[in-house]
C-alpha cells in the first residue's frame, strides 16, 4: 500500500467518519459508493488508519503507521487487486495491495487469472477474522465488492449478519444496484461524488497548459485518473491518439472510415471501453445540432454493447443510423 495521500475532496464524508470515531459510534460496516478513481480506496485506507491508531501514544502511532502502510499490521485485512493482465500474475505483486492469503488462487503453478472475488477468497478472509485484536479496532477493507460471485456474496452476507466484535468492514463499490440488497442494508452507505474541477487544479501543477486541460477533461472529477497520467506519460500519449481518432469519427461522413474506427469494439475489453469513452467526450464537443442528431443512436449503441449482440453487426447498424 502506498503512503496515504492527502485526500482530494470528500470533506463531508471525512468529517462523518471522524465524528463516528470521536463519539464511539463506529458502524460494523461502511460502504463507499461512487464512480471509479474518485478516491474511495484512499478514504478506506485513511479511515482504517484512523481506527487502528485510535487511543495509541505518539510513539505507538509511529510504529503502527509504518505497519499499516506496509500492510503488515495484524489488525488490517485488505482485499484489493487480485489479478490484472501483465501486472498481478505473481502473488508477490498481489501482496503489495492485498494481504489476505491468495495461495488458493494458484492453479498448476500459475495464478488464477481472474479479478473476481470467489468463495475461496471469502473463506481465506474468514480464517483471519477471529484473530486476536491488538488495539481498540480491527479493520477489513474490500475493494469493489460487486466483484463477488453469488456464492461469495451469500457467504459474506453471513459474516455481516454476525460480525466478530471490534471488526469494522470498509467496502467500496462502483455499482450499488449490482449488490445484494441484503448486503447493502447491513452497511452504512457513504456516497462519494466526482470532485469539483477547482479542487483538482493542484494535481496538474507543473504540467503545460495543453496537457493539464486535457487530463482534467479526461478525469471528469476523478483524482485517480490524474495521478495515473502523471505517473504514466506513455498512457497519456495513447489517450491523445484515441481522442484524435474519436474526433475523426464524428467529423467524417465516410461509412468505411467509421466502420474501420469501430473495429476496436469487437471485444469487450479496456480498449473497447476507452474508445466509447472518447467517442462520448468528442460528441459533447460537437455543435448542438450534431449532438442532437447523433445522441440517440450513440446511446442505443451503448445499451446494445452491454448485451451479447454481435459487435460487428452493432457497429454496422450504428454507422448506418448515423448516415440516415
Amino acid at each position: 500500500m502506498p503512503k496515504i495521500k492527502d485526500i482530494v475532496g470528500h470533506q463531508l464524508q471525512l468529517e462523518e467518519l471522524e465524528k463516528d470515531i470521536a463519539t464511539q459510534n463506529v458502524s460494523h460496516a461502511y460502504l463507499l459508493a461512487g464512480p471509479r478513481h474518485i478516491g474511495k480506496m484512499t478514504i478506506a485506507h485513511w479511515f482504517a488508519s484512523k481506527l487502528l491508531l485510535d487511543g495509541l501514544t505518539s510513539d505507538e502511532k509511529k510504529a503502527t503507521s509504518k505497519n499499516i502502510e506496509k500492510l503488515t499490521h495484524p489488525d488490517l485485512l485488505v482485499i484489493d487487486k487480485l489479478w490484472a493482465e501483465g501486472k498481478c500474475e505473481d502473488l508477490d505483486v498481489i501482496s503489495k495491495s492485498s494481504n489476505v492469503s491468495q495461495a488458493h488462487r494458484k492453479k498448476k503453478g500459475k495464478t488464477a487469472k481472474t479479478d473476481t472475488i470467489s468463495i475461496d477468497d471469502i473463506r481465506s478472509l474468514q480464517d483471519r477474522l477471529h484473530d486476536t485484536c491488538l488495539g481498540k479496532w480491527r479493520c477489513c477493507i474490500i475493494r469493489s465488492v460487486e466483484r463477488m460471485k453469488a456464492e461469495a456474496a451469500n457467504s459474506f452476507l453471513k459474516i455481516l449478519e454476525e460480525p466478530p466484535p471490534k471488526l469494522v468492514f470498509v467496502l467500496t463499490t462502483q455499482s450499488l444496484s449490482s449488490l445484494l440488497p441484503t448486503v447493502v442494508s447491513r452497511t452504512r452507505i457513504l456516497r462519494c461524488h466526482s470532485v469539483p474541477q477547482k479542487d483538482l487544479y493542484p494535481l496538474v501543477e507543473g504540467l503545460d497548459s495543453a496537457d493539464s486541460s486535457f487530463i482534467l477533461h479526461l478525469a471528469q472529477g476523478a483524482p485517480g485518473v490524474i495521478d495515473r497520467f502523471r505517473n504514466h506519460p506513455e498512457e497519456l500519449v495513447a489517450e491523445k491518439q484515441l481522442q484524435s481518432t474519436a474526433r475523426q469519427f464524428w467529423d467524417t461522413t465516410s461509412l468505411q472510415k467509421r466502420l474501420y474506427i469501430l473495429q476496436a469494439l469487437k471485444n469487450k475489453d479496456k480498449e473497447s471501453d476507452a474508445l466509447l469513452f472518447h467517442l462520448a467526450l468528442a460528441l459533447r464537443e460537437q455543435p448542438i445540432s450534431v449532438r442532437s442528431k447523433y445522441a440517440d443512436s450513440f446511446f442505443e449503441l451503448l445499451r446494445n454493447k452491454k448485451t451479447n449482440a454481435q459487435a460487428q453487426l452493432l457497429s454496422q447498424n450504428f454507422v448506418l443510423a448515423l448516415g440516415s
